[in-house]
């Protein structure tokens, strides 16, 4: 079974992890034997991102009021309707398997969210599921929004954890496209947590729900990864996404 290889990003924009996203997708694909990453980040500037099957009438806030608050907007390939992602949410990416875990979305979404319940155990939080909705919940609210997308069974896009974002910025959008259903953040709910208290936790039940080998932090592995994306068709774009990450070498 393979490691996981954990890219810590930082603060990075949605546009950026993007890139970085799709250009592991394609390694992961190329590579005979099986790779793993997980990017973590936090999204600066903050982002409103519709799924393929979201509403526009999801987003409440007129195009000048996002403008005015600095928050983007983007039309995102995965699942699921309208997310949030700004500074204080922990944002995760898995590019991984699929086929190899499962070989089922339905499966692999409750998976991610089986990483998010143990992770907040780990750190003394009780979350939980939500019969018949996705995602987790901590007290009477929903702490954390997952939508995924998989290319040839890798997956990419993730979950979103709500640490201690502005929660004002929520009430500019039905999130996920549930009416009536509250969001909270883990600062509302416990306090004293920091986005940087989830990462570890994150990626050692990340190695536990999926059965790797162990984890360990972008280097030399990804400073090959990168070489070889940057002999694609696309260099330029593949070079500007692996130098996104490059603090983690």
């Amino acid at each position: 079974m393979a490691e996981l290889t954990y890219l810590d990003l930082g603060r990075s924009s949605y546009a950026d992890a993007l890139d970085l996203q799709q250009h592991l997708v394609a390694l992961v694909r190329r590579l005979p034997l099986e790779a793993a990453y997980l990017i973590l980040t936090e999204h600066f500037p903050p982002a409103i991102t519709l799924g393929v099957s979201a509403s526009e009438r999801n987003v409440l806030a007129a195009e000048a009021a996002l403008a005015a608050a600095g928050i983007e907007l983007h039309h995102a390939r995965r699942g699921g309707d309208v997310t949030y992602h700004g500074p204080g949410q922990l944002v995760g990416y898995p590019i991984l398997r699929v086929d190899l875990h499962g070989k089922s979305l339905r499966l692999y979404v409750r998976q991610l969210e089986e990483v998010l319940i143990r992770a907040l155990s780990r750190m003394g939080v009780p979350a939980r599921r939500e019969q018949g909705l996705t995602g987790v919940w901590v007290g009477a609210g929903k702490v954390a929004a997952i939508g995924v997308a998989v290319s040839r069974w890798v997956s990419y896009h993730g979950f979103a954890v709500n640490v201690a974002p502005d929660m004002r910025h929520f009430e500019m959008i039905v999130p996920c496209g549930l009416h009536g259903v509250q969001v909270t953040c883990l600062a509302e709910t416990t306090g004293g947590l920091t986005v940087d208290d989830l990462k570890q936790p994150i990626v050692e039940s990340m190695v536990e729900v999926f059965g790797f080998s162990g984890s360990r932090p972008a280097g030399r592995t990804f400073q090959r990864a990168a070489a070889l994306s940057e002999r694609t068709a696309d260099a330029a774009r593949a070079s500007r996404a692996f130098r996104i990450a490059g603090q983690v070498d």
